[in-house]
């Protein structure tokens, strides 16, 4: 079975077809930029485009960078503000002229990994983390995903998380490695503090040089480990989520 996965970010939106039962994408994934600023109108014309250029019109799902509920946005960090109340399934549906499924990013990602990835048959509770534009998070409990975490926001020293850990974070204030990774520790240390859990899956772009930074990671006693779907992991989890919700119907 196949299904079409869309992962919306605030730097990139990129989707592809997905091989249902492996996890693989099966073909390159098309990307382009989020637009500036980006408006729901403005997004859904380049969700409209990548789908398009594959020429898909089968079962589609798509990410969103903040809370969704039944399709529905409630909040949105990294895009427009305009977003929030906007039925984000509905206007892609309409654009697309398929049914699509709309889900929290890192939720997605998440379920991707637990499925095909670094999370399979791990019992307990698994925390999957997104570093890119912000921090996404994703929480298993037993395989059993807590939707809508945004454990990106929890604040430190005063500030969202995800405006000192984030990748973004890294380019804006041309942090090294050391620098970076000592502030997604403190991160991490307090998320841990909050939840405990047996294993935390880092992924997002920043994934693809965990061994850069993953072993310097301090004070912290949950094993870490990279995404092993990487930056995929989103398309992947979109793709499934939708295949889920249309078997549901």
């Amino acid at each position: 079975m196949q299904a079409f996965g869309i992962d919306i970010g605030g730097t990139g939106i990129k989707g592809a077809p997905v091989d249902l039962a492996s996890g693989k994408l099966l073909s390159d994934r098309k990307k382009i930029a989020t637009p500036r600023p980006a408006t729901p109108d403005a997004v859904t014309e380049v969700v409209k485009e990548v789908t398009q250029s594959f020429g898909w019109t089968g079962i589609t799902g798509a990410t969103f960078p903040g809370v969704v509920l039944n399709g529905t946005i409630r909040s949105a960090a990294n895009v427009d503000k305009t977003w929030i109340g906007t039925d984000a399934a509905a206007l892609f549906t309409k654009a697309i002229g398929t049914d699509v499924a709309v889900l929290n990013d890192a939720d997605a990602a998440g379920i991707a990994e637990m499925t095909f990835g670094a999370g399979v048959g791990v019992k307990g509770s698994v925390l999957m983390l997104t570093f890119g534009t912000g921090v996404g998070s994703a929480l298993f409990t037993d395989g059993v995903l807590v939707r809508n975490t945004e454990f990106g926001h929890i604040e430190i020293r005063g500030k969202d998380a995800e405006k000192r850990a984030a990748e973004s974070a890294k380019l804006e204030h041309d942090w090294g490695w050391k620098e970076w990774t000592e502030r997604v520790s403190e991160y991490l240390q307090h998320v841990e503090a909050l939840i405990s859990p047996n294993l935390i899956i880092v992924g997002g772009g920043i994934s693809k040089e965990s061994d850069k930074w993953v072993p310097m990671l301090t004070g912290i006693q949950a094993k870490i480990v990279p995404a092993a779907l990487q930056n995929d992991a989103g398309i992947v989890g979109a793709a499934m989520a939708a295949a889920g919700a249309a078997a549901a119907d």
